[in-house]
């Protein structure tokens, strides 16, 4: 792959894919029907959050990429990232809001893994995941609460 497609590929992988999932989904949301918790978000936010994390995810594992190259970080990228899409699917498409928490909380020990990877390799890829990581702990907060309150 030469150079620009492979900066385009790490770059936007993350939000194509994100995009493709969200496509998958769209007809089987019912955020508005579900009873929310207190700090829930209005819907129309999602796809904008998600969007920016996507694209600083991308972000970051392409400047992780030109600067290093160790094979178990870039595994544990793809896994949190494969968790991370799949989580809407579970989530949306088939309700397992018990599940989700689980998934959840394993997408979280991922992330916190590969932020400490990053931590330990190249730290300009961490300080761009942090947003990414709050984010992630928030929706734990409101899959936890969506499962109880429905």
């Amino acid at each position: 792959m030469n150079n620009i497609v492979k900066k385009l590929f790490y770059i936007f992988f993350p939000l194509i894919m994100g995009t493709f999932v969200g496509l998958i989904i769209s007809s089987y949301q019912d955020y508005a029907f579900l009873v929310k918790p207190l700090l829930s978000p209005p819907s129309y936010l999602f796809p904008i959050v998600w969007s920016i994390l996507y694209l600083l995810l991308g972000i970051s594992f392409f400047l992780y990429r030109k600067n290093n190259n160790n094979s178990k970080t870039i595994k544990i990228y793809y896994l949190s990232l494969f968790v991370n899409l799949f989580w809407s699917i579970f989530f949306f498409v088939l309700k397992w809001y018990l599940f989700t928490i689980f998934w959840t909380i394993l997408l979280l020990i991922l992330v916190i893994y590969l932020l400490y990877l990053f931590y330990q390799e190249y730290k300009p890829a961490l300080y761009l995941n942090i947003p990414y990581l709050i984010w992630l702990i928030f929706a734990t907060y409101l899959t936890i609460n969506i499962y109880i309150l429905n």
